[in-house]
């Protein structure tokens, strides 16, 4: 009787032991995004679009208070669906040429209009938010890592093709809505997510963000501003 007691005893300590070992070891695991919603430094709310109707989630990760997700306002000729499907605005939301985005003229497309931009400039998103500026989104990418690992933990855990998909750390929930091209031709949704910045780099270019499905990275690049990318605003 005293050999089989001891041994229940040895067995609820070998157990014990085990589970104390793996809690140790939490730490250096992956942290869910479910669990990340108890950090001090990132607060998570939604609010409407009282021009649409249309809601949005929004995270505030460190000073910053972003949508997370894409903007869907429709904007005219200057915003699209990718492939012209109204389910890939639900899902990607929509994509805008700079212009459009920034609620100026379509000139503005291919010749400077840098004194029309504000310091917060409000363009075709919802009252109270931003485009952000290119530094704006420097803040950010940092924050999350560096250029170098940002997209890994600022990319959604679903939604990005061939294992693409990223931890979604803070709640941000970048996806991958590709983009118009300047022949008018879609590519790279669930490959590629862009999205613009308030800042120009020349008369026909402006700077944006880039993720891919197989790289962890977030690519800070310029291109033509009458390409279609995906549109973020940020809380002024």
């Amino acid at each position: 009787m005293e050999s089989k007691l001891l041994l229940k005893i040895l067995s609820v300590v070998a157990v014990s032991s085990l589970v104390l070992l793996s809690n140790c070891n939490e730490p250096f695991a992956p942290v869910s995004p479910s669990l990340e919603r108890f950090r001090q430094d990132i607060t998570y709310d939604s609010f409407t679009d009282t021009r649409d109707g249309t809601s949005y989630r929004t995270v505030t990760i460190g000073t910053q208070t972003w949508m997370a997700d894409n903007l869907n306002y429709s904007a005219g000729n200057g915003s699209a669906c990718y492939d012209g499907n109204p389910s890939n605005c639900a899902k990607y939301g929509r994509l805008y040429n700079w212009a459009t985005a920034m609620a100026l003229a379509d000139s503005c497309n291919t010749r400077s209009c840098a004194s029309q931009v504000q310091s917060k400039h409000q363009g075709i998103c919802p009252s109270g938010w931003h485009v952000p500026s290119d530094a704006e989104w420097t803040i950010l990418v940092n924050y999350a890592g560096g250029e170098s690992a940002a997209g890994w933990r600022l990319k959604s855990t679903s939604g990005w093709n061939y294992g693409g998909n990223g931890m979604d750390y803070y709640g941000f929930s970048a996806l991958p809505g590709g983009g118009r091209w300047g022949d008018g031709s879609f590519n790279g949704a669930g490959y590629r997510g862009y999205w613009w910045s308030a800042t120009e780099n020349g008369a026909s270019y402006a700077w944006y963000r880039n993720m891919f499905n197989d790289y962890d990275n977030v690519y800070r690049n310029y291109y033509y501003k009458t390409y279609l990318f995906s549109l973020r605003c940020l809380k002024d």
